[in-house]
């Protein structure tokens, strides 16, 4: 309804309203203080607001209406993401995630929604649609300039490694150890429909992989040398023997022997032949074929492209206008300034001897390791709830969602860092989990443990990841998706909680927060090195090795998930000085009026934020302080 209409609805009623307002006066015997005109203009202006109003909540619920629509057709394009999220209506569909046309639909949604998202007029939001339209149409952009830059392209030449991959990522769903159900005989059908789609996954990697040959786009010959074994590991000999039989040695007890006989028979199917001849098909494929045509070289620069590529990898991954040679100079700075306060605790504990003489005394005295594993895991459940019962001295808001400690399981643990987390389901009824590595206890101190755990568990990942997805008010793509910056600039900042959390009143304990702090200054460093500064990989082992005590295990499994993960390691370090500096902000600009645990829910609050929009918060929140 447009504005003129209203004007001549407002005359056509407006003797009404005059005979009430005079009524009401003369009743009230008061004086009739305003004309006819100055009546009219007011209920003119009064009818005006509402029709402003109706058009205000029109654009508002046309922006969630597209939310909510991308949404649905993003959850339909990749249903195993659908099913992490909680949403289980495609668990029976794998995805394609790599072929051409998988990239074309992608950007065509994007393209899609980000102009349809466009032509909402922001004037008539509130500052959290505001917001969150912005950080939409952000998302867009970065995703469509992957597209129109041939990255995403390029990206799908390289579907394996032997950091993560959708090889290694099936045996995790397929094994019962990740997010995928186990728990009804629907659950059971469903994964027997799924990972049908595995073999048409390694056919189109196949596939991409020839035109990265083809192209000069494939990976470094050391990288696959690591793979090749985990992938050729899944071709057994009986079904039995397979990780992917999990499920049907732990089949609930409550199916009934019809249904245990019959899913039995048909994951044997299953097993035997599609899953163990698909894993043969890419093995033998990759020794023969892709093998000979790897690159001795290591850095993304040393691709058709690859300066670029790389750059855009900054970008997306710290959310900043930083270059390479910029953040190259930032971990310099840092882990000079980290290496300096690990000096101060090596003196401390009256360690009698240099830097590295102390490095190579945490490496190799048996007192700093556990013999067993079960040991290692029952201290990170002695972490875990000492760090719990802590966390009301830092914050007024916590997840409803808890979390397990686990193994890392045994076909990751040779290959796989430390520790990782999985998330919880939104309802909760999927508990998050972090995954602790037990294999080679001797390269998992236990001087580094507190902080692990309070980066991966609570008050990090799990704590922040967990209450982003049960922040109801916000659209779905800003509960489950997220910035690398801030998701482990997070994880990296809680870490340096710890002494606030009772935790590291072991200067051992603490020397191990420092360890995993300079770590992520290292990062900064030969990240960038080897991918654009030409850095080899020796020369990347070799920094690490000189600024930290970690094991060569530990050093080299990291610098080749540097390798086939560009740019990522970058995102932890970026992120934690940016929440450090506005904290610091806080601080000096509050002074009596700074609350930590209101610093951090502003901080938690919004979900995962770029940088420069989770800045701007922060200084919103100041001044609104300030005021009072």
């Amino acid at each position: 309804m447009n504005k003129s209409m209203n004007k001549s609805m407002v005359k056509v009623s407006l003797l009404a309203v005059l005979l009430t307002t005079l009524f009401a006066c003369n009743n009230s015997q008061e004086p009739v203080a305003k004309s006819e005109a100055e009546v009219e203009a007011k209920v003119e202006a009064k009818v005006e607001a509402k029709v402003e109003a109706k058009v205000e909540v029109s654009e508002t619920a046309k922006l969630h209406q597209l939310f909510a629509e991308h949404d649905e057709a993003n959850m339909k394009l990749n249903p195993i993401f659908a099913m992490f999220r909680g949403d289980m209506r495609y668990n029976d569909q794998f995805g394609d995630y790599i072929s051409d046309a998988y990239i074309e639909e992608t950007f065509t949604l994007d393209k899609k929604y980000h102009q349809a998202v466009s032509n909402i007029d922001e004037s008539l939001l509130s500052t959290e649609d505001k917001a969150s339209a912005r950080i939409f149409i952000y998302n867009r952009e970065t995703a469509m300039e992957s597209y129109t830059s041939g990255i995403s392209k390029k990206t799908n030449m390289l579907p394996v490694s032997q950091f993560f991959s959708i090889p290694s990522f099936v045996v995790m769903l397929g094994s019962g150890s990740s997010a995928q159900p186990f728990n009804t005989v629907a659950d059971y059908e469903n994964w027997i429909k799924r990972a049908k789609g595995y073999s048409n996954w390694t056919d189109s990697a196949i596939t991409t992989m020839n035109e990265g040959i083809a192209a000069g786009v494939v990976q470094p010959k050391l990288i696959m040398e690591k793979a090749i074994p985990q992938i050729t590991a899944q071709v057994v000999d009986s079904p039995e023997q397979s990780v992917f039989y999990g499920p049907i040695n732990n089949m609930p007890e409550e199916f009934s022997a019809e249904d245990k006989a019959r899913l039995t028979k048909e994951y044997k199917k299953l097993i035997t032949e599609d899953l163990i001849p698909a894993y043969k098909k890419l093995a033998g494929y990759l020794e023969k074929t892709y093998l000979p045509n790897t690159r001795e070289t290591i850095g993304l620069s040393s691709l058709p492209g690859g300066k670029q590529w790389y750059q855009y990898q900054v970008k997306t991954n710290t959310t900043t206008d930083y270059t390479p040679e910029q953040i190259h100079d930032i971990g310099k700075k840092e882990a000079e300034r980290l290496f300096a306060e690990m000096h101060t605790v090596k003196d401390q504990v009256g360690f009698d001897g240099d830097m590295q003489a102390f490095f190579e005394h945490l490496r190799t005295d048996p007192r700093y390791y556990y013999d067993n594993k079960e040991d290692l895991l029952a201290e990170y459940e002695n972490i875990r709830e000492r760090v719990n019962s802590a966390l009301p001295r830092l914050f007024n808001i916590l997840p409803k969602a808890d979390y397990e400690v686990r193994p890392v399981p045994e076909h990751q643990e040779r290959t796989m860092a430390a520790a990782y987390y999985m998330s919880a389901s939104p309802d909760g009824s999927r508990p998050g989990v972090f995954y602790a590595n037990t294999y080679d206890l001797k390269a998992r101190p236990k001087y580094t443990m507190e902080a692990l755990s309070i980066h991966e568990a609570n008050p990090g990942h799990h704590f922040q990841i967990s209450i982003a997805q049960e922040l109801e008010k916000l659209p779905n793509f800003r509960r489950f998706g997220g910035f690398t910056a801030y998701v482990e600039g997070w994880g990296l900042y809680t870490e340096s909680l710890g002494k606030e959390l009772g935790m590291y009143t072991d200067p051992y304990q603490y020397f191990g927060a420092l360890t995993f702090n300079i770590w992520r200054a290292n990062r900064l460093v030969v990240d960038t090195g080897m991918h654009y500064l030409g850095w080899s990989r020796e020369q990347a082992i070799d920094w690490m090795k000189s600024n930290a005590p970690l094991s060569e295990t530990d050093i080299i499994s990291e610098v080749d998930r540097y390798i086939v993960m560009p740019g990522q390691a970058l995102a932890y370090k970026i992120g934690e000085l940016k929440i450090q500096e506005l904290r610091k902000l806080s601080e000096t600009e509050l002074g009596d009026k700074f609350d930590i645990r209101e610093f951090h829910t502003q901080i938690l609050g919004d979900g995962a934020l770029p940088l420069a929009v989770l800045e701007a918060k922060i200084k919103d929140w100041i001044a609104e302080v300030k005021k009072g």
